[in-house]
């Protein structure tokens, strides 16, 4: 009994967690579905409702690594918490909003309040069960990413069509206020780090194995990046402009595939499951560069990049938690750092490639980024992703 007792995971906490991130991805992204209600009813044009999305993305780049740094020494339950409010208040000031320079304000709020819950969730995940799973409870604490991608940000625009966008953030804030108090009850609390024993940035980043990760992450979701950002245009150049929705349905379903593969996986494979996703990456890259203009082969090799992409989170938060061992936190606030400058880069760059080159420059670009991820993991097989004790 005590044996299966110690291999149940705390589902109804890690469950909380993920509904956590489930919350973080469908505020971010719900604005790009709603985007003409949202312009005539805030009296501005689309392309500048868009920059609603910009506005978040800063708003958790700015805030990750030092509130993350600043907050080390308190409890981890009700800094989650204050997390969770910050959700609350800026969704329901984006509910009430008929000002574009306020709802802007709410935004950054939500942006900041996502940059320290990121920072917070595979440390807290990682510290609910014991060493061997650490990988699997980071799994379930993941598994909202892709649930808000796949089924939140369409059904959520979707009833937006039907009742109006802001009942939809009216909704997100009931939501973030249901949480706080499952978190209160569910959630175990944990102490911060104590004021002496805190490494500083400069000291976490320089951990062994730290930087690695790092730049895998960069390396991968920029090429991630560019080719989801700018999937429309993709396919239109493949002639599949009216199939991109269907085409972005069989990526979140292969996203969902992909995070239960890596869950079931990461605590025995982690090493193997990250050359895995990236090489599959890469090979659907190539795919799509070789026969883009060929339906099937489009549909196989965007289940393929589902499948890669679903469960690199996972992944890369449980190689920086184990390196960085009490500094995790911190260490995951790099990373959230790391993958919003790859957003950003993603859109800059993918739009430099369409610009000038074509989207037929794309796949070149992606495989080249995916080579230098490979190769850094490749050679981080002591620090970052080792290779297992033989």
């Amino acid at each position: 009994m005590a044996a299966a007792a110690e291999r149940r995971l705390p589902l109804a906490s890690l469950l909380a967690l993920a509904m956590a991130a489930f919350i973080t991805i469908l505020t971010e992204a719900l604005p790009a579905g709603l985007l003409p209600q949202m312009a005539q009813s805030l009296a501005v044009s689309e392309a500048w409702v868009g920059q609603t999305v910009t506005i978040y993305a800063i708003g958790s780049l700015m805030a990750a690594i030092p509130l993350t740094a600043a907050t080390q020494g308190l409890r981890r339950r009700p800094l989650l918490l204050a997390a969770l409010a910050g959700f609350v208040l800026a969704n329901t000031v984006t509910t009430l909003s008929t000002s574009y320079v306020l709802t802007m304000t709410a935004r950054f709020l939500a942006g900041v309040s996502a940059g320290v819950l990121w920072a917070l969730l595979a440390g807290y995940a990682a510290r609910m069960v014991p060493e061997h799973q650490k990988g699997r409870a980071i799994a379930v604490a993941m598994v909202g990413t892709p649930l808000a991608l796949s089924l939140g940000v369409p059904a959520g625009t979707f009833f937006g069509n039907l009742v109006g966008w802001r009942v939809c953030f009216g909704i997100m804030s009931g939501l973030a206020l249901v949480l706080m108090l499952w978190a209160r009850i569910k959630l175990p609390d944990f102490a911060g780090q104590a004021a002496g024993r805190a490494l500083s940035l400069r000291q976490v980043f320089t951990l062994p194995g730290v930087r690695p990760v790092l730049v895998a992450v960069l390396a991968f979701v920029l090429a991630h990046n560019v080719l989801y950002t700018y999937i429309a245009p993709f396919l239109s150049a493949a002639g599949m402009a009216q199939r991109t929705d269907a085409v972005l349905l069989v990526f979140g379903v292969a996203s969902l595939l992909g995070i239960w593969i890596v869950g079931v996986l990461i605590d025995r494979r982690l090493r193997a499951m990250t050359l895995g996703s990236i090489a599959v990456f890469a090979m659907a890259a190539l795919a799509l560069g070789v026969a883009r203009d060929v339906p099937g082969v489009v549909y196989v090799a965007v289940a393929a990049w589902g499948v890669a992409f679903g469960g690199s989170a996972t992944l890369f938060q449980t190689a920086l938690a184990n390196v960085a061992g009490s500094a995790a936190d911190v260490a995951q606030s790099m990373l959230v750092t790391a993958w919003n400058l790859a957003i950003a880069g993603g859109a800059i760059v993918g739009g430099v490639l369409l610009e000038r080159l074509g989207a037929g420059a794309f796949a070149p670009a992606l495989i080249a980024l995916l080579a230098l991820a490979l190769g850094v993991v490749w050679a981080a097989r002591r620090h970052g992703f080792p290779a297992p004790a033989r």
